[in-house]
């Protein structure tokens, strides 16, 4: 665990969903837990619950796995199609802002970023329809 959250939240599903594991353990803050809320709200997480241990709070993440389909192999050999990918993009070192009108499309809209903005943390449609921009914290597809 580093100082930043957001990349250690990512990195830490990341590898759980590479290892097709169900559960994952992460630190509970007020930005995880709102990362937490897009992604249960997306789709990527299945059911998420708080559990405290030794006066620390942690999130338990159920993450969706594709188990019903076949997994084929892509362009890549070593990674399947069906993997999600989470991209961190501003990280402590450098910043990334971005204006309403230049927020960025994943997929042609089939993934999300999710954006900190004054507002709070929001996906892309969601600062799109308010009219907002803000620091691109990740890329989800």
């Amino acid at each position: 665990m580093g100082k930043d959250s957001v990349a250690d939240l990512l990195t830490s599903i990341r590898n759980t969903d590479m290892n097709k594991k169900g559960t994952v353990r992460i630190v509970s803050t007020r930005i995880s837990e709102s990362i937490v809320k897009i992604l249960l709200r997306e789709g990527f997480v299945e059911n998420v619950r708080k559990h405290q241990e030794n006066n620390k709070s942690f999130l338990i993440l159920t993450l969706r796995h594709r188990r019903h389909r076949k997994p084929r192999k892509g362009i890549y050999e070593t990674r399947t199609v069906f993997q999600t990918v989470l991209k961190r993009i501003s990280r402590p070192g450098l910043r990334i802002y971005s204006k309403n009108e230049r927020i960025p499309k994943i997929l042609d809209g089939m993934g999300i970023v999710i954006l900190s903005t004054s507002k709070g943390i929001m996906t892309n449609r969601e600062a799109r329809l308010k009219g907002i921009g803000g620091e691109i914290l990740c890329y989800i597809w």
